[in-house]
């Protein structure tokens, strides 16, 4: 290697070499700008462990793989694609002397899918593991399970700058943990909290501007996304900056060409002001930067396993991400930190970002897992273990493009899906568009999807797909479209063509609602009646657009990208689709049901035959003669709605029912309970047989309720009922007098008078039950109430007699009621 300046980590190596010559594994920490993105690969090549094999060091992102590559390769004093080479998607550097492979993450998961047990591969680095992506998580369960299979002895090197090492160790087996100090340059961090009015755009400009007056050097900021780069773009280039000020983005969609222009020193006499996102808190190295402003926002996907959708959500960066973006400012020298946020807030930062295996969609993971051979996920050692439900949720997803059987096992069309690289959605659109004979419009389609829009500002204001696809055939207005972004797709579609194989076919851009829906089942929109702009999804949820949007009157969409937020996700992206191409590509998931249900407004039982697509109905007819096995539990439906007051009852069945409730509260374990709750559960048993041919409440007047209600009672129980508990008592008058019993005793209600004669209270069941008597005067107004009739004539009989006598005169009131004739006249009899 060329003489090249110590660098911190430079003290960490003898330990890390030592750890990989005795063991074989190592975790190794150390800080922005400590070297060892480029010095470890290189320290590693002359290990005697190393034989032939060659040493692959994972990035998360093509930017940093390219670079890395590049900066060893000129430590080296050669061209890249000689002893260290890149992979990255679309572009690649190796040739037969690559010894140091940068490979980004996703593409060293097709490598291990291949070839399990790495051959020719001595050892594995683990760069920049502390962002936690899902392909590096996943990258290192499979490595940790070949290693114990195939490859006991493939070295594994886990490198981080934040992250908490000890689980990582641990997970390695109790591997040796290596730390290496950075370079000890200070950052003084100065803290520009916005004002309660100010907006963060602005706020971010002004604090550019300030810092660029106040400092020398170039200056990084970072921002949360792509959409706030442009913003603060556009302010800053509407006054005037400091003269030889150069302005660059830098942000994941950028191409490769655009990102390199960023990253390049300023030219003689310049500084550069880089707006970047989280793409540049680690491994790139930008010359000049001793500024750093950082919004200390960061952009991250959530997925919702229940709505099969996600969403960016804008948060708060973790501290370990406001920390490396700070040691930005020093790797080269002293340098200067602005926070826009308070000293106090700056506490409350969460200690790292969350693994993105815990929020993202997993169905890339388990088409991966199937691919592997992996059912029971469990059978990895994780950091983070995939969350069950949106794992099931993606295996689901899975299952109905094909690409997982029942047993979730990988099919021949999942292996087809997994060797294209892309989302499983997209590879499932590309194949099914080849079998269709639209090879070239599917994956033209799939790249439009799979990269950042062509339309500037993010195209918003036309949520049109066949927009998109007329650019791509050069028909479009060039003053819309991100040249960058168009090549890049361009680029990504020729690719998967040239993966899918066979002709182009049919490029008519009306058929990319078809594919979209082929690829997006779960996301077929219906229009819903006489809502421009209102949608149902075919998997449940609702969905809308602009009502001037060109697309808001279209019956059927297929919807590639909406923002799943809110009870109706906003669409970004889709495609109009005709139902007759719909039924014929999901033939087999079409649906002809016939629903019978109670309808609440006409009080009637209606009959309807629905074709339905999962949630979404494609035909809707009524029945006239429904099938009679569904109109019954409709009619049920219905009189549980309405309650048992619907039904034609009389004073006689209320009556009855009262018995019987006063039997059950007396010996439940013998008699039903037919109160109103247990009626309306039970209603198929004791109702049901007489509900023939009634589908409306009107027809419920013509029922026999009397034979249904009795019928709950044996023949040996209603005997032994009228027996026990009579519906009346015969009183010495020879009247009868009917019983209540709906309290909790019996209750005869009758004038004192008629009583005449009578020593002891009457009894029901057999003598058991008293009779609670509520004594009447002749005007029927309650004079007494007892239990014993014996000690109301022997006791407060007199006083009763001597007020009854005053109020009554004309009635008979004899001295000892016991001899008296009972009477319901005025006078007694021959008076």
């Amino acid at each position: 290697m060329h003489d090249l300046p110590a660098l911190p980590i430079d003290d960490a190596l003898p330990a890390l070499l030592s750890a990989l010559d005795t063991g074989t594994t190592a975790v190794l920490q150390a800080p922005p700008g400590a070297g060892k993105t480029t010095r470890v690969p290189l320290a590693l090549l002359d290990q005697p462990w190393r034989g032939g094999g060659s040493i692959i060091m994972l990035e998360p992102r093509r930017l940093a793989a390219r670079g890395a590559a590049r900066r060893m390769a000129a430590m080296l004093g050669e061209e890249v694609g000689q002893t260290v080479g890149y992979r990255v998607r679309l572009d690649s550097r190796v040739s037969a002397a690559t010894r140091i492979e940068v490979v980004t993450e996703g593409l060293f998961l097709r490598r291990l899918q291949s070839d399990p047990s790495l051959d020719g591969v001595a050892a594995v680095l683990f760069d920049e593991f502390h962002e936690r992506s899902l392909d590096a998580d996943l990258a290192l369960a499979f490595c940790l399970q070949s290693r114990a299979l195939l490859r006991d002895d493939l070295r594994l090197v886990v490198m981080s700058a934040t992250l908490d090492g000890g689980p990582v160790a641990a997970l390695l087996g109790d591997a040796p943990l290596i730390s290496s100090q950075g370079r000890a340059y200070p950052v003084e961090t100065r803290w520009a909290e916005p004002g309660p009015t100010d907006r963060p755009d602005e706020h971010m400009a002004r604090t550019i501007r300030r810092a660029l007056v106040e400092e020398e050097g170039s200056l990084l900021a970072f921002l949360p996304g792509s959409g706030e780069i442009r913003r603060v773009e556009r302010l800053l280039a509407g006054g005037p900056l400091p003269a030889g000020t150069l302005v660059t983005p830098l942000y994941g969609d950028m191409t490769l060409e655009a990102q390199d222009r960023a990253i390049r020193p300023a030219p003689a006499g310049q500084r550069k002001l880089v707006l970047a996102t989280s793409i540049a808190e680690t491994s790139l190295t930008i010359e000049g930067i001793r500024i750093v402003v950082d919004s200390g926002l960061s952009r991250l996907q959530r997925f919702d396993p229940r709505s099969g959708m996600g969403r960016l959500e804008t948060l708060r960066a973790s501290r370990a991400s406001a920390d490396q973006r700070r040691g930005r400012a020093g790797r080269l020298s002293a340098g200067i930190c602005y926070r826009l946020w308070s000293e106090a807030s700056d506490r409350a930062l969460l200690p790292f970002t969350t693994a993105e295996i815990t929020r993202a969609d997993l169905a890339p993971l388990a088409l991966e897992l199937a691919q592997w051979g992996i059912v029971d996920a469990d059978e990895l050692a994780w950091l983070d273990a995939p969350p069950a439900p949106a794992l099931a949720q993606a295996r689901r997803l899975l299952q109905q493009l094909g690409a997982l059987d029942d047993g979730l096992r990988i099919t021949a069309h999942g292996k087809a899906m997994a060797g294209l690289g892309v989302h499983p959605r997209l590879a499932h659109l590309v194949l099914r568009g080849r079998a269709l004979g639209r090879t070239r419009l599917a994956c033209r389609v799939a790249a439009l999807i799979g990269e950042r829009d062509i339309l500037r500002g993010g195209g918003r204001r036309d949520a049109d797909l066949r927009t998109r696809l007329e650019h791509l055939d050069e028909r479009g207005r060039w003053g819309e479209v991100e040249r960058s972004a168009l090549h890049q797709v361009l680029d990504q579609a020729r690719q998967l063509e040239r993966q899918a194989g066979g002709p182009p076919g049919s490029v008519d851009h009306d058929d990319a609602g078809l594919l979209l829906a082929l690829a997006y089942p779960d996301r077929i929109g219906q229009r819903r009646p006489g809502a421009a702009g209102q949608f149902r999804l075919s998997g449940g949820r609702g969905a809308m657009l602009d009502p001037t949007d060109a697309l808001a009157a279209c019956d059927l969409l297929a919807v590639a990208d909406l923002d799943g937020q809110g009870r109706d996700a906003r669409i970004f992206l889709a495609a109009p689709v005709s139902q007759p191409a719909l039924e014929e590509a999901f033939a087999d998931d079409i649906r002809i049901r016939t629903e019978v249900a109670w309808d609440h407004r006409e009080q009637m039982v209606q009959a309807r035959r629905r074709r339905r697509l999962f949630e979404l109905s494609l035909k809707d007819e009524a029945l006239a003669t429904p099938p009679a096995d569904l109109v019954l539990p409709a009619m049920l439906e219905g009189i549980r709605s309405m309650g048992l007051g619907c039904l034609p009852w009389t004073k006689e069945l209320e009556g009855w029912r009262r018995r019987v409730a006063f039997l059950h509260r007396a010996a439940p374990e013998r008699w039903p309970d037919i109160g109103d709750e247990a009626l309306l559960d039970g209603l198929e048993t004791w109702l049901g047989p007489y509900l023939s041919g009634v589908t409306r409440r009107s027809h419920l007047d013509r029922i026999d309720l009397h034979s249904a209600v009795t019928g709950l009672l044996d023949w040996n129980q209603r005997q032994a009922m009228d027996a026990e508990i009579p519906t009346h008592l015969t009183v010495p008058t020879g009247n009868r007098i009917p019983i209540d019993y709906s309290g909790q005793e019996p209750v005869l209600a009758v004038r004192l008078q008629e009583l005449f004669g009578l020593a002891e209270t009457p009894r029901l069941g057999g003598g058991r039950i008293p009779v609670l008597l509520h004594l009447l005067s002749p005007a029927h107004r309650p004079v007494q109430v007892t239990r014993d009739l014996a000690g109301f004539w022997s006791g407060s009989y007199r006083e009763v007699k001597k007020e009854l006598a005053g109020r009554y005169p004309r009635h008979y009131w004899p001295d000892d009621p016991l001899i008296a004739e009972p009477t319901a006249r005025a006078k007694r009899r021959g008076t």
